[in-house]
Parts: C-alpha cells; structure tokens; sequence
C-alpha cells in the first residue's frame, strides 16, 4: 500500500514521521492556508469561484455516494494519493486536502479561532489536552470536507480514519 495515506496514526507518529521524513508537521494556520487558496478562501481546496459547494466522488473521497449515505470507494475506503487529481486539487496543486483521511495539524486544539489574520507565528502550543485534525477523511460527510472545518482528538487516539502530511520548503 505504498501509494495510499499513512492512516491509523497517532499525532506523535505523525510528528515523528514528519521528522524523519525531512519535513515538518503543518501548523494549522499552515493548512488552513493552502486548503482554502490563500485569501480566496474557498469553501473546498477546489472550489472555483471560491464560494462554490460543489463536492461529489470525483473531487474526494469521503462519504458521498448514494446521496452522501454511502462511501464513495467502498472497497478500499482510503484511494491512492492524488487519485482524483487535478479535480480535487488545491490551489497550489496539493492532492487530498479534503477527503481520504483527517490530517493532524501540530496545533493543540482550542475552541476560538480567533485572531488570526493578527497573529504573528500562529500555533497554539498550549496544552489543553486535544491536538487539531484537518480535512476530513473518507468517512466524513461533505461537511467536514470543508477547508474551514476543524476537528479535535487526544493525541494518543489511533483510528482508520486519522492520517498526516508533512510540509516542506520547496
């Protein structure tokens, strides 16, 4: 399964991987940022205009077939990387911003978003005891697809659903 996202991962395996890898785990200012197309602030990392809604399994994988009742891929739940691309690629060309599986973020969750667009360096690095998943996964509804949504777990939890990626400096 080399060319499916690593899943079932903790968020310290995340950040280790990350590490080893070369690369680091993303902040979620980071990842609200390349999700959402910078200030264009789309709806899905592929929305075109920015506003637009429009999501079905040629965009991501997630829970959408049948009238969002049914998995898009049932026989495998997580697809390859960048399966669907370039459809259901952000505006920088990453693959599987939304869909396939939640993303963790470095970020210890906080219930205020607030003041980001003000920040300096922004990531909270307290800790209230959840850390920020992003993206949502191949069993998630359209919903939590969406580039604004955020989700939260403990940091120890392992689940089908929870995956990473690693950013980089070009």
């Amino acid at each position: 399964n080399e060319t499916r996202p690593i899943n079932c991962i903790t968020w310290y395996e995340a950040f280790a991987f990350c590490a080893w890898d070369g690369g680091w785990l993303p902040t979620e200012a980071e990842w609200n940022y390349a999700a959402a197309g910078g200030s264009e602030q789309r709806a899905y990392p592929w929305s075109n205009p920015p506003g637009s809604t429009t999501i079905d399994c040629t965009y991501a994988n997630y829970l959408g077939a049948n009238n969002n009742t049914a998995f898009c891929y049932p026989n495998t739940y997580t697809t390859n990387v960048g399966f669907l691309s370039p459809k259901g690629d952000g505006k920088w060309g990453q693959s599987d911003l939304a869909g396939n599986v939640l993303e963790w973020n470095l970020d210890w969750y906080q219930d205020s978003y607030t003041n980001v667009q003000q920040c300096t360096n922004c990531c909270n690095l307290h800790d209230p005891s959840f850390r920020v998943l992003r993206g949502g996964s191949f069993g998630n509804a359209p919903l939590v697809l969406r580039s604004a949504y955020r989700y939260d777990s403990i940091p120890t939890d392992r689940y089908v659903y929870f995956g990473g990626r690693c950013s980089r400096t070009k």
